[in-house]
């Protein structure tokens, strides 16, 4: 878990979607990727396997997939369960930047 608080430790907000393989679907891989071309630089765009990640899950209470949330500075600023589209989470995201 000290990786995700460096990852999280930044004043560009980091977009974090937290997935399962089983309900992982091309829209949400696509829709990640559209968001990371349009913020470019901005912000962070990353993808958690919550299996692969099971710890981190239970610490964050993450319970269904996909999972959203947006850090700034260390700190949770936004956090949503279900899927997400492309242009909802670049507002979002650009609330923060």
């Amino acid at each position: 878990m000290a990786k995700f608080g460096e990852l999280i430790s930044t004043e560009k907000p980091v977009l974090i979607d937290f997935y399962t393989d089983w309900n992982d679907t091309d829209n949400t891989i696509h829709t990640l990727r559209d968001v990371a071309s349009v913020l470019g630089a901005k912000a962070k765009v990353i993808k958690i396997d919550i299996k692969k990640n099971e710890t981190l899950a239970d610490a964050l209470q993450v319970k269904g997939s996909p999972t959203f949330m947006i850090y700034k500075n260390g700190q949770m600023k936004w956090r949503q369960t279900g899927l997400q589209d492309a242009n909802t989470l670049i507002g979002l995201v650009k609330e923060y930047l």
